[in-house]
């Protein structure tokens, strides 16, 4: 006999269970995955069911009166019913038929007493649809509008309410904003006072002031930040804005932006001070550090906090 096929068939032997072992691998590891699937699946469910208990906790007071209302409503269309079989006798097996419906609701909201927001609002759907039903029965039977029946059901009244109640609260919220809107407004610090100009280098090294753009060196702007007793106190920085004839910002670096309400701007240059509330005068410089100006009208902006408190301008001839 050949010794090469007891090597073959062990080697055959080797593969299949080689072949087996991968596949019991591979579903070892597809059933670890779908278990923790199923694990996540529990807790997603675990936690809804806990928001949905919140949510029943919650809603308790209007779901109460909204069993109540059911209720009433149902008796009602019962009545309603009554009436219409004495009317048209040739219709009762199919005013009977929802009168069962009726019945069957009513029962159900009777027995239970812990019914969920979400049950109680399926049987409010209910309720509209077999109203609706009824309604062709009294367009039918009560032609000459002999029958005083109740259409207008307590349910319609309780929507009415909430729905006054959500404009009212609606209105206190639109108040709050603009009252809000108010403070912040009242809040605003305002600059007044303003002596805006450039300078020039005298002899002595001191400066002056000068309306010719050849002869700058540098830009002030002086003015008084106001009272204000509903603004914050504290640190604060004052943002001074240069814009040249050509519409252009004149910034002592490239990276001196501001974040304003209009987005970010640059700005020339800045001081920070202590606001308590009180006037303070101020002064904020920018140095031109060689950098020539020309003709023309200079605006000045004064920024705090964001928001615009001042603008002044000046002309260099």
């Amino acid at each position: 006999m050949n010794e090469t096929q007891p090597k073959s068939s062990n080697l055959l032997l080797y593969s299949v269970i080689g072949i087996l072992l991968i596949g019991l691998a591979t579903l070892t590891f597809m059933w670890s995955a779908k278990r923790s699937e199923l694990n996540q699946c529990q807790n997603d469910n675990l936690i809804l069911k806990s928001d949905m208990e919140g949510m029943n906790k919650m809603l308790e007071g209007y779901v109460g009166g909204l069993s109540n209302d059911l209720k009433t409503d149902f008796k009602n269309m019962l009545d309603t019913y009554d009436r219409l079989i004495e009317m048209d006798q040739s219709k009762a097996d199919s005013l009977n038929k929802q009168k069962a419906q009726i019945s069957q609701l009513l029962k159900q909201l009777n027995t239970n007493k812990k019914l969920s927001a979400r049950e109680l609002f399926n049987l409010k759907k209910e309720n509209e649809v077999l109203r609706s039903i009824m309604r062709g029965y009294v367009k039918q039977i009560d032609s000459l509008n002999t029958l005083n029946i109740k259409l207008t059901s307590v349910l319609d009244e309780t929507n009415t309410k909430l729905t006054e109640t959500t404009t009212e609260r609606d209105t206190y919220k639109k108040d709050a904003e603009q009252k809000t809107e108010q403070l912040k407004k009242g809040a605003k610090l305002q600059a007044y006072g303003f002596n805006s100009e450039a300078l020039r280098m005298k002899f002595n090294n001191t400066t002056e002031p000068t309306t010719k753009a050849k002869n700058v060196i540098q830009m002030r702007s002086s003015f008084t930040i106001g009272e204000n007793q509903i603004a914050s106190s504290g640190r604060k920085s004052v943002y001074l804005q240069i814009i040249g004839p050509n519409g252009e910002v004149l910034q002592s670096k490239a990276n001196y932006v501001m974040e304003t309400e209009n987005g970010q701007q640059g700005y020339s240059d800045k001081k920070d001070i202590d606001y308590n509330n009180q006037a303070i005068d101020l002064t904020i410089y920018y140095d031109l550090k060689g950098l020539e100006v020309g003709k023309g009208n200079y605006k000045v902006r004064v920024y705090c906090e964001g928001q615009l408190i001042g603008t002044d301008s000046f002309t260099l001839k």
